[in-house]
């Protein structure tokens, strides 16, 4: 499927999974959405820890993309959206139109299901992609830059890489630094506060064969950690792994 096709069937209901291998060489975005009185400090905070919270497009008065996919309606064209009300998330749904109003700003943030075809096409096969599972997400210890009342610890996404591709994957996802870049830990998962990593905090276990070593990059699942952490009063993110997939290939983000 083309980016539109999907998007179109995701508006119609007909797709409500992860999206992780969906359009391969077209990439995704994660989505945050807040009251305009936080969105200022939202992109100085962002900016600050980039590797984490890369924007690339900001959307305000105003529910469509004119950048990453001209027209296509941030609303209803990402399969799940969790709306949080002081840091809790209260409900999941498909459509968010019953929450708009135009005092939302909307930040759309590079995701790292957009360099997965990068991984494949070089020899490292994804399990949870061949599988059709969300990827294995995580709270860490690793604390963000704090602006303005913004602070909080990264989430990561792990991807198990064969051990002799490991410093392949570093080189390859290198060179989409809008999309988190290289990975920011190898191997120790202990050492950034992941106690089990079986036992992921988002999306869905995956296997560790004992061939392979776990890699973990950055991921847009950040904000909504930051957010529930600040008890924000109110909020609205893609839910993790359920990403907005865009018109732009991934050759253009390469560096």
């Amino acid at each position: 499927m083309y980016p539109k096709e999907l998007r179109s069937k995701i508006a119609k209901g007909e797709f409500t999974r992860p999206t992780a291998g969906e359009c391969p060489g077209y990439i995704q975005m994660n989505m945050v959405a807040l009251p305009r009185e936080y969105a200022k400090r939202f992109e100085a905070f962002a900016k600050e820890n980039s590797k984490a919270i890369p924007v690339l497009e900001i959307i305000q008065e105003g529910h469509f993309s004119k950048v990453l996919a001209p027209g296509a309606d941030i609303l209803n064209e990402i399969p799940k959206y969790n709306i949080l009300k002081d840091g809790v998330v209260v409900e999941t749904v498909t459509d968010i139109t019953p929450y708009y109003n135009l005092d939302l700003v909307f930040f759309l943030i590079g995701c790292s299901f957009s360099f997965e075809t990068a991984l494949i096409e070089n020899g490292m096969p994804l399990r949870h992609v061949d599988q059709q599972k969300n990827v294995a997400m995580y709270r860490t210890n690793i604390a963000l830059k704090p602006v303005e009342g913004f602070a909080g610890e990264m989430v990561v996404s792990m991807r198990p890489i064969k051990k002799e591709k490991v410093a392949d994957a570093c080189v390859v996802t290198s060179h989409f630094p809008r999309m988190h870049g290289s990975p920011i830990q190898v191997g120790y998962p202990e050492m950034i506060g992941i106690r089990d990593v079986s036992k992921p905090d988002y999306g869905d276990a995956i296997e560790i064969k004992a061939d392979e070593i776990p890699l973990f990059w950055p991921c847009g699942v950040t904000p909504q950690n930051v957010i529930t952490a600040m008890k924000l009063p109110f909020a609205i993110t893609h839910a993790p792994g359920h990403m907005f997939v865009t018109d732009k290939k991934d050759s253009e983000y390469y560096e």
